[in-house]
C-alpha cells in the first residue's frame, strides 16, 4: 500500500518543480540575473524536485525536500516574490509531511487492529474443533 505522506510529498514537489522552473526567466529579465546562472539555479531546483519526488521511498529524500523549501525561500533574496511563494510552499510541504504521517500511522493501527480481530477469529475457530458448517462443499 503506497504511503499517503509519499503521495502528497511528492506532490508537492512535482507543483514546486514548475513554480521553481518559471524562476529562471524572472531572474534573467526582472532581477537581472546572467542566464547562465538562472538556468543552473531555476532548472537545477526544478530537477531536483523531480529526482527527490521519485526518491521519497528513502528517509534521506525527505531531508533533501527541507532543503529544497530553505532553497525556496532563499530565492527571495533575489526574487522578493518568492518569500511568498517560499513560505507557502514550506507550509504545503509541513502540512503534506505532517498530515501523511498522521494517516499512515492510523491506518496501520487500523490493519493492525483487523489483523488481531481475523487472529482471533481463527484461533476460535481452531478450537471449536473442525471444520465450520458453512465451509462444507454443497450437496454434502
Amino acid at each position: 500500500m503506497r504511503s499517503m505522506q509519499r503521495s502528497l510529498c511528492a506532490g508537492i514537489l512535482s507543483l514546486e518543480a514548475v513554480v521553481l522552473g518559471l524562476t529562471t526567466p524572472v531572474m534573467i529579465s526582472v532581477s537581472d540575473v546572467r542566464w547562465q546562472i538562472a538556468t543552473v539555479i531555476g532548472v537545477g531546483l526544478l530537477v531536483l524536485c523531480l529526482l527527490v519526488a521519485g526518491m521519497l521511498r528513502a528517509r534521506w529524500a525527505y531531508l533533501v525536500g527541507w532543503g529544497i523549501q530553505i532553497a525556496a525561500l532563499a530565492l527571495g533574496f533575489v526574487i522578493p516574490t518568492m518569500f511568498a511563494l517560499g513560505a507557502v510552499f514550506l507550509a504545503l510541504w509541513w502540512a503534506a509531511y505532517s498530515v501523511g504521517a498522521k494517516v499512515d500511522a492510523d491506518r496501520a493501527q487500523q490493519i493492525a487492529a483487523y489483523e488481531a480481530r481475523e487472529q482471533a477469529s481463527s484461533d476460535s475457530h481452531d478450537k471449536r474443533g473442525g471444520a465450520d458448517p458453512d465451509d462444507t462443499a454443497p450437496g454434502q
